[in-house]
């Protein structure tokens, strides 16, 4: 039996994709809203009630050009300021550094003297022949501080005599300061700072958020230029300034007396030289304790032994 070919039917062209719907005139949309504000109202709608339809935004024509690139608006350059001279007021303007001229109109803020009365850096450098002296403690009437002082009470005539003014500076109260002055008989005046504003200005705070200062010293001449900054122990806050009267040459007593050694024969005050090399700083200073000297010790021991044997003396059955 005869096989019948059949052909296969030619593939079948795609389906074209339906053409994009044109986007409707305004005319259109206007008629639209129309009837969908009557249905809603349920009245006919008029040409007074049609709203207008916002134009349709007309398309962009496609371009093949390169759109100009945007200039950003061109910001003018602040001008570099000169770097201003230190201050001091309480905000304060930086570490100051030896040699460097203070703008004194604020500097530090005003203070009071341990009497009581009000000064400013500006009115005490007006007051002296060649400039100050500001030493810095931790606390009156500690031991570090009162070696600290009573070495500037004893080296006052050098310093003086090279017409520098000496002040301690510190943030204790006026009270507590007057005790100090008027306990150790110093022959100058107690800053008192409790608010640590002219202690920052001059660098002499310890870091952080309290009030603490460090033990230190600075000079700062008739001109308003830092001399001298030093922080150091008791002694050595002394000795630098003894030191840089010498250098300068502008003493009126032919040279820097030496600082005063304690009797030997007192112990207290071997015991308070014995601390001089120490930059003791602590604010939990006590009170120097009296160490007893050998010869007190051996009397002491002697006459405990005597008491015991009188005790015994005292119960031995009499005949």
């Amino acid at each position: 039996m005869p096989v019948e070919l059949r052909k296969r039917p030619p593939p079948k062209e795609p389906a074209a994709p339906p053409p994009a719907a044109k986007r409707g005139s305004s005319s259109t949309v206007k008629k639209l809203a129309v009837k969908a504000k009557a249905v809603v109202t349920g009245k006919t709608p008029t040409e007074d009630t049609e709203p207008t339809a916002a134009p349709a935004e007309p398309e962009q024509p496609a371009t093949t050009e390169t759109a100009a690139p945007i200039v950003p608006e061109t910001v003018p350059a602040v001008p570099e300021t000169a770097p201003a001279r230190a201050n001091g007021s309480a905000k304060g303007s930086g570490k100051l550094t030896v040699g460097q001229s203070i703008d004194l109109d604020g500097f530090g803020g005003t203070v009071q003297t341990h009497d009581g009365t009000s000064v400013t850096v500006k009115e005490l450098l007006d007051r002296s022949g060649a400039g100050i002296v500001l030493f810095t403690y931790p606390k009156a009437s500690t031991p570090g501080c009162t070696t600290q002082a009573c070495l500037f009470r004893d080296n006052y005539a050098p310093i003086t005599g090279a017409s520098l003014a000496v002040y301690g500076l510190s943030t204790d109260s006026p009270k507590a300061n007057t005790t100090f002055v008027t306990k150790q008989q110093l022959p100058f005046p107690l800053l008192c700072d409790p608010d640590a504003t002219l202690t920052s200005a001059i660098g002499m705070k310890k870091p952080g958020p309290g009030k603490s200062t460090a033990r230190g010293v600075v000079i700062i001449d008739k001109q308003g230029v830092l001399r001298l900054s030093e922080q150091a122990g008791p002694a050595k806050t002394v000795e630098v300034v003894l030191h840089y009267i010498k250098t300068e040459g502008f003493t009126e007593t032919g040279g820097p007396a030496a600082v005063a050694a304690p009797p030997a024969d007192d112990p207290l005050a071997t015991e308070a030289a014995a601390k001089l090399a120490d930059p003791d700083t602590k604010m939990d200073e006590v009170p120097l304790v009296r160490t007893p000297s050998r010869a007190e010790q051996e009397a002491a021991q002697t006459a405990a032994e005597v008491g015991e044997s009188a005790a015994r003396l005292d119960h031995t059955p009499q005949p």
